[in-house]
């Protein structure tokens, strides 16, 4: 079920042809999971937010205006997702941006999708599609996916959740719209966002919960031999939350969820 759209506050469906995140990619986003018509861990998402607009050099819009945009946007839909795309706005023809940018606020809300994780976990796969090196980009969530839209591309089988993606240095980063956590030994191992990925919202909760129940943590290089060694492996994304992995195609199959795995699930 669709909600409102709004565009800087209006309702309304369109924006300019000359706006730079349509010509250019140009601009941010966040997808914000809502529960009883309250965003989850709104001022995290407007934290990664802003620090994106510092880093893209786009001036971020004030946090209560987007906040009650968001509320507009949920009226009478109690559980779903938000999403806030922040553009460089209109501008002329030129990769150069304008000295005073005329930022657009866009503010979508959506109903729940279904959703039927298998209680032995989800099944992934390894994507052929690998991720471009750009350290500068590196954890931001930029309006540029085909990345992600390519690797979405590589498989139709519903029976498959999700797909796991390699840098073009052969790294495992991430998931197409998930971080990915393994387990191994008692130990936490995540994958280092240094030069591509997205720094997710969940992923950041996952690590302060593993310090609180004083599991071990290691961020670190890992490739698909560590998932042959691995007891248990899962995914985060602020939508979906911690969804365990019960086999990686053509890798192993796991317990799902483990023990260490359900501990971050209970907290």
């Amino acid at each position: 079920m669709m909600g409102r759209r709004l565009v800087n506050g209006v309702e309304a469906s369109a924006i300019s042809v000359d706006d730079r995140g349509l010509q250019y990619g140009d601009g941010l986003f966040e997808t914000m999971a809502v529960a009883d018509g309250r965003v989850r861990h709104f001022a995290r998402h407007m934290e990664r937010l802003a620090s994106g607009c510092r880093r893209l050099g786009i001036p971020m819009p004030d946090v209560k205006l987007l906040d009650v945009e968001c509320e507009r946007s949920l009226a009478g839909l109690g559980t779903g997702s938000v999403k806030i795309v922040v553009t460089r706005g209109p501008g002329p023809r030129s990769y150069r941006p304008p000295a005073e940018p005329a930022v657009t606020r866009i503010v979508v809300s959506s109903g729940p999708k279904p959703r039927n994780d298998p209680d032995t976990g989800i099944v992934v796969r390894l994507c052929e599609t690998p991720l471009g090196l750009n350290p500068r980009l590196a954890g931001l969530k930029h309006l540029n996916r085909l990345e992600q839209v390519m690797a979405c591309a590589e498989w139709n089988d519903p029976a498959i959740a999700e797909g796991l993606m390699s840098s073009v240095d052969g790294r495992l980063v991430c998931a197409t719209a998930a971080n990915f956590f393994l387990v191994r030994d008692g130990r936490l191992l995540t994958p280092d966002i240094r030069d591509c990925g997205v720094a997710g919202v969940m992923r950041g909760i996952v690590l302060a919960a593993a310090e609180e129940l004083s599991v071990p943590v290691e961020v670190t290089d890992l490739d698909a031999g560590d998932l042959e060694d691995a007891d248990e492996v899962f995914l985060t994304n602020a939508i979906t939350g911690v969804r365990p992995v019960g086999e990686v195609v053509g890798i192993r199959r796991y317990e799902a969820p483990g023990a260490v795995t359900r501990a971050l699930l209970e907290r």
